[in-house]
């Protein structure tokens, strides 16, 4: 009763569908005194739009934590003057008494509750409205629908600590539901008789007991002329049982299916009963047996074994009972049996343990309400995709999809359905996989790691998000991962392997993106976050990847984003800076990170006045001379300075160092590169760069800003000449060329930035004939 996840592009109904409930009040609703919503007067919708409307409600408010529940979204559809139901599926907390009674005068033909254990026994008496026209109804897992509330008679003490007790109903019965054919009672409560319920139905046609032990199901033969279907899952069997199962001759479909785990069955399968099923049941199309022990052996070696060949011919079946079928079954469940590893199965779909195709058969049969089952399937699932490599990729990503999104919060399946996903999305399944599918893994992922607090989910979800291109395939979801992440970087303790892969993701979702996400994920605490992060480790005395990761993330979101660089500076980052330096002389790689961002910190005019201290000033000339990590630490230091020396010598506001001297070091550190380094470092734009060029208050700086260009268009002509030529580098460099303050070497420096640049340009031009 749910659809699998498609992979076609969506309707063009499920689009509006989609758009009007997350859009009520701007389409088909108003607000009434500024709360309860109401159905324009002048709406009229049929069936198949109301439905829609409901079942997806449904589903969003179970799969989508930023999707918010009405109040009164049911009471839009009680008027069926103006909507219309026919077919609807509810599941869980979601729905309460009041928003059945909410659409009691609708003409109901499906009504399926699945787990909606708020109804209680006033919803009995709204089926009852329903009665006339209801055709399939299911109350599996309703647990609490035959309950209600009595209030004790005199009130004494007691009355304020138990003011009502729940009471079963014994007095329901299905009296004047004249057209139902299809019902499912599964996990129902222990109790609620049976056999008196369901007997005023005159005509059953399908019935589904899961989960319900009854000693006496002789009551089953009035429906020997109607019953095609019968699930008996978990039901402790007797002798009596298949006798009476026996004499229902109009079977399609049985399920005598269990969870082997569940309990102690006395009932053991044999050759015996498989052969009166055969014999008695002729219509039978779908068996299953799955979770049954066979207490004597069913099978028939073949004597081409060895070939392995599956024959869908009965007559060569290894499971001696079933040569007697007069032709295949179309499914049989053999899940958790020894039978599933024979070599000729006569069955078109058979669910089992053996293999790929199997496994997944299992999960499509029984994610809906058997999640127990479900999960084990999965982590077949989890090993096939681990080991081997999967054949039926896209349908083995649907189905773990579905059953993510169906059991949010069964942490069995949310861990194997969530390690399985990290397989099943990486590298070498790439290609097969469309947006839409990959969007509904990120989707269900964020699920996953919202719903559950729990490592090893997180961690799987963590694990999977590595796997797609970030930010891009993430920026759909953009704010909603990053507070996910900084939720899980926040938490006091935190197992080591998921901070560091969040933070590397962290790191992952700021780089090479526009400023307003940059601008977001700061207001959201990513600054605070990463320096909590920084100072942990420092406290430690641990220079380790997320140490480096975090000064790497804070590098990224302070590129080009003023308001970022002066959140480091409040919350104390020069401070960490200085420790970080001071700990860990000889780490490279972190000085380098760290100096990138204070890079960003002195593009800031208004927050430049902020370094200008002895302690700053004497770390960054000294910085000079680094040759750590190739020329980046040197060059970034240099990179700093230049942005405080092109604020004029009446800003340099301290005695120590002089402003000569460090002009000075600066000059000799430039002179000591090698013009052809690769590097470290990606430019998104040389507009902090361009500045420090039309000014003659600091050659130094103006030369520093040359070399940057120079070298970048000379190393990475294809990537970076375009970018100059665009941001009108070329006529700031020629303007530069003929100002007298500029030093001789830096002009000569200049020259050949333009033309390389026309150079560029030239063969670009030739190449395009």
């Amino acid at each position: 009763s749910f659809e699998m996840a498609s992979d076609s592009p969506e309707s063009l109904m499920t689009l509006c569908t989609d758009y009007c409930l997350r859009n009520l009040e701007g389409t088909l609703c108003y607000l009434l005194d500024n709360e309860t919503l109401r159905l324009h007067p002048d709406i009229f919708l049929p069936s198949e739009i109301c439905d829609k409307l409901v079942n997806e409600y449904v589903e969003l408010v179970k799969t989508d934590s930023i999707f918010e529940p009405h109040e009164s979204f049911f009471t839009l559809f009680s008027d069926p003057r103006s909507t219309r139901l026919a077919r609807i599926h509810l599941r869980e907390q979601i729905v309460q008494d009041q928003d059945l009674e909410a659409i009691r005068k609708q003409d109901l033909v499906e009504l399926y509750l699945t787990n909606c254990e708020k109804l209680t026994a006033k919803s009995l008496q709204t089926l009852v409205s329903f009665s006339h026209t209801l055709i399939s109804l299911s109350l599996f897992g309703c647990c609490n629908i035959f309950y209600e509330e009595e209030n004790p008679g005199g009130c004494e003490d007691d009355c304020l600590v138990n003011p009502t007790r729940q009471v079963l109903v014994k007095d329901f019965t299905f009296e004047g539901f004249s057209r139902l054919r299809f019902l499912n009672l599964g996990r129902l409560i222990e109790g609620v008789n049976v056999e008196t319920l369901l007997r005023p139905l005159a005509s059953l046609a399908a019935l589904d007991l899961s989960g319900i032990q009854l000693n006496d199901v002789g009551f089953l033969t009035q429906w020997k002329d109607s019953l095609v279907s019968l699930v008996l899952y978990n039901m402790d069997l007797s002798e009596e049982h298949i006798q009476v199962i026996a004499q229902l001759r109009k079977l399609r479909h049985l399920d005598i299916s269990r969870d082997h785990l569940s309990s102690y069955y006395k009932f053991k399968l044999t050759r015996r009963v498989l052969n009166l099923f055969v014999e008695n049941l002729v219509n039978l199309t779908s068996l299953d047996i799955s979770g049954h022990t066979m207490l004597e052996n069913c099978t028939i070696p073949s004597m081409e074994e060895k070939m392995g060949q599956t024959s869908i011919e009965p007559a060569k079946s290894s499971i001696a009972p079933f040569r007697g079928l007069k032709r295949p079954l179309q499914f049989l469940g053999l899940f958790e049996t020894s039978l599933c590893r024979l070599t000729h199965i006569p069955a078109y779909k058979v669910s089992g343990d053996k293999n790929e195709e199997q496994v997944l058969n299992a999960i499509e049969a029984y994610t809906e309400h058997r999640p127990e089952i479900t999960s084990r399937a999965i982590n077949l699932l989890f090993d096939i995709a681990r080991i081997e490599r999967c054949s039926q990729l896209l349908r083995a990503l649907q189905l773990v999809i579905t059953a993510l999104k169906c059991h949010k919060d069964d942490k069995n399946i949310q861990v194997t359905g969530s390690a399985a996903l990290f397989y099943l999305t990486n590298s070498e399944y790439r290609m097969e996989q469309s947006v839409k599918l990959r969007h509904q893994v990120i989707q269900v992922v964020l699920n996953g790691m919202e719903s559950y607090q729990e490592v090893t989910v997180q961690r799987n979800c963590c694990l999977t998000l590595c796997n797609f291109s970030i930010p891009e395939e993430l920026e759909f979801q953009y704010r909603r991962v990053n507070e996910l992440l900084l939720n899980i970087l926040n938490q006091s303790r935190q197992d080591e392997s998921i901070q560091r892969i969040a933070v590397h993701l962290c790191n992952a979702l700021v780089c090479q993106v526009d400023n307003d996400h940059k601008e977001a994920v700061g207001k959201m605490g990513f600054v605070m976050t990463m320096l909590k992060l920084i100072q942990k480790k420092l406290a430690d005395k641990t220079c380790d990847q997320v140490m480096e990761f975090s000064w790497s993330a804070l590098w990224n979101i302070t590129d080009e984003t003023p308001d970022n660089c002066e959140m480091f500076l409040n919350y104390s980052g020069m401070k960490l800076f200085l420790e970080c330096l001071k700990e860990f002389p000889e780490k490279q790689e972190l000085h380098r990170n760290m100096l990138g961002l204070l890079g960003n910190v002195a593009e800031v005019k208004e927050l430049r006045p902020q370094l200008m201290t002895s302690q700053f000033i004497s770390v960054f000339s000294n910085l000079l001379e680094s040759k750590a990590d190739g020329i980046e630490v040197s060059y970034n230091a240099c990179g700093v300075l230049s942005h405080i020396m092109f604020d004029g010598p009446e800003a340099w506001g301290i005695c120590e160092p002089h402003r000569e001297e460090v002009v000075k070091r600066m000059w000799a550190a430039i002179q000591s590169w090698d013009i052809n380094s690769r590097r470290n470092i990606n430019y998104r734009s040389f507009e902090p760069i361009l500045r420090l060029l039309p000014q003659g208050i600091s050659p130094v700086s103006q030369h520093w800003a040359t070399w940057a260009l120079y070298n970048l268009v000379s190393v990475y002509p294809d990537k970076y000449c375009p970018l100059l030529i665009k941001e009108g580098g070329i006529p700031l460099l020629k303007d530069m060329i003929k100002m007298a303050s500029a030093r001789q070497e830096t002009k000569e420096m200049a020259r050949k930035v333009i033309e390389h640049c026309s150079n560029f340009k030239e063969e670009n031009m030739d190449t395009s004939r």
